[in-house]
C-alpha cells in the first residue's frame, strides 16, 4: 500500500462519512499552513486533504480497499486548489461540501441566503420608557416581488436548470501546481449558485425577484425599557433573494434626558429646594414624580444635601415584576435677605441655644 489513508488521518478501516469529516477537520485545522508556520506542514496539510479526498468518495474508497493504491482513480482527487487557500480565503465549510457533499464535487444546489438584518434608531421620552408606548414607524426595505412571488421569472415554466453548471451552481475547475494536479470548484457565474436559469424575467421586478417598499410597523416599547433596548422584529428586514427568507429588524431604542429627574438603572433621582424653616422645624413638601406630585414628609432638623427615598416612585423593571425607587435630594434653601423682625427672632434663638457658629452654622 502506497499511502495509508486511514493512518494519514487517524481513524479505524470501518470509520463512517461523519468521522472523517471530523478528523480531517481536525487535522486540517492544526496543519493549515496559514495557522501552522513549523516546516514541513504544507505537505502534512497536503497528505491530509488527499486522503480526505479519497476516503469521503465511496467508488474511490472502495477502490482504494480493494486494491490499495489510489492510482487510476484520475487526477484532481485531491479536492481542491491548495495555491488558492495560501490567500486566506480558506472555508473549511466549502472544502467539506467538496468532499462530502455527494454528486462528485459538492452539494447541487446554493445555499439560500436570508435576507439582511435592518436596524432603526428611535428616541423615547422616560415618561414612555417608564410607562411603555406603541409607536409606529416606516421603514424603507426590499421585499419580494408579489408579480413573481420572488422568483425573478414572468412564470413558473420560465425557471429552468442552469445550462452551464446543470443545476450544480458550482464548476469544477483543475489546475496544475508546484504540488500537482489540485482541482476547486466555484461558484457558477451565470446563475451565480442558484442552479437555476431565467428565460423570461418578471417585469415587475427585471428578475431580480425583489421591490422597494416602504412598511408601516407598530410597535410596542415595553414599561421599563432603557438606553439601548434592542427590540427584535422577526422577519420585518430586507427580503431574501429568490423568494427566501427575510431578515430581521432590531429597533434600538434611545432614551432622552429629563428636565427634572436623572435615572440610574430602575431608580430616579431628584433635587428639591426646601426653606430652611422647614429643614429646622420639619414639615411636608411636594416631589415631583413620573405620576405627578406627592407628598414628602421632611423631619426636624434635616441637614442639607440629605436624599430621602420614595420606595416604588421609580421605573419599572423591564424583565421582572416590581419597581424602582425615587431619591430626592433636599436643598436646604437660605433666604439672602431677613427683615428686621425675622433678624431678631434668629439672633434671640442663637442666644437662647447658646451657639457660636450662628443658626447658619448649625444648619449645615
Amino acid at each position: 500500500m502506497s499511502k495509508d489513508y486511514y493512518d494519514i488521518l487517524g481513524v479505524e478501516k470501518n470509520v463512517t462519512k461523519e468521522e472523517i469529516k471530523k478528523a480531517y477537520k481536525n487535522l486540517a485545522k492544526k496543519y493549515h499552513p496559514d495557522l501552522n508556520k513549523e516546516e514541513g506542514s504544507s505537505e502534512k496539510f497536503k497528505e491530509i486533504n488527499e486522503a480526505a479526498a479519497i476516503l469521503a468518495d465511496d467508488e474511490k474508497r472502495s477502490h482504494y480497499d480493494q486494491f490499495g493504491t489510489s492510482e487510476g482513480m484520475g487526477q484532481g482527487h485531491q479536492g481542491f486548489d491548495f495555491s488558492d487557500i495560501r490567500g486566506g480565503g480558506f472555508d473549511f465549510g466549502d472544502i467539506f461540501d467538496q468532499f462530502f457533499g455527494g454528486g462528485g464535487f459538492g452539494r447541487s444546489q446554493s445555499r439560500q441566503r436570508r435576507g439582511s438584518d435592518l436596524r432603526y434608531d428611535m428616541e423615547i421620552t422616560l415618561e414612555e420608557a417608564a410607562k411603555g408606548i406603541t409607536k409606529h414607524i416606516q421603514i424603507p426595505r426590499t421585499a419580494s416581488c408579489n408579480e413573481c412571488n420572488g422568483s425573478g421569472a414572468e412564470s413558473e415554466s420560465d425557471i429552468g436548470t442552469c445550462p452551464d453548471c446543470n443545476g450544480a451552481g458550482m464548476q469544477r475547475k483543475t489546475q496544475r501546481t508546484p504540488f500537482g494536479m489540485f482541482s476547486t470548484t466555484v461558484t457558477c457565474s451565470k446563475c451565480r449558485g442558484e442552479g437555476k436559469h431565467i428565460k423570461k424575467e418578471c417585469k415587475g421586478c427585471d428578475g431580480t425577484g425583489l421591490v422597494k417598499e416602504t412598511r408601516k410597523l407598530e410597535i410596542n416599547i415595553p414599561a421599563g425599557a432603557e438606553e439601548g433596548t434592542n427590540l427584535r422584529l422577526q422577519g420585518e428586514g430586507e427580503a431574501g433573494p429568490r423568494g427566501s427568507g427575510s431578515g430581521d429588524l432590531y429597533v434600538v431604542l434611545h432614551v432622552l434626558e429629563h428636565d427634572v429627574f436623572e435615572r440610574h438603572g430602575d431608580d430616579l433621582y431628584v433635587k428639591i429646594k426646601i426653606p430652611f424653616t422647614v429643614a429646622a422645624l420639619g414639615g411636608e413638601v411636594e416631589v415631583p414624580t413620573l405620576e405627578g406630585n406627592a407628598k414628602l414628609k421632611i423631619p426636624s432638623g434635616t441637614q442639607n444635601n440629605t436624599v430621602f427615598r420614595m420606595k416604588g416612585k421609580g421605573i419599572p423593571y423591564l424583565h421582572g415584576s416590581g419597581t424602582g425607587n425615587e431619591n430626592v435630594e433636599v436643598i436646604v434653601e437660605v433666604p439672602k435677605k431677613l427683615s428686621k423682625k425675622q433678624k431678631k427672632i434668629l439672633e434671640d434663638f442663637q442666644k437662647e441655644s447658646k451657639e457660636k457658629k450662628g443658626i447658619l452654622g448649625k444648619l449645615f
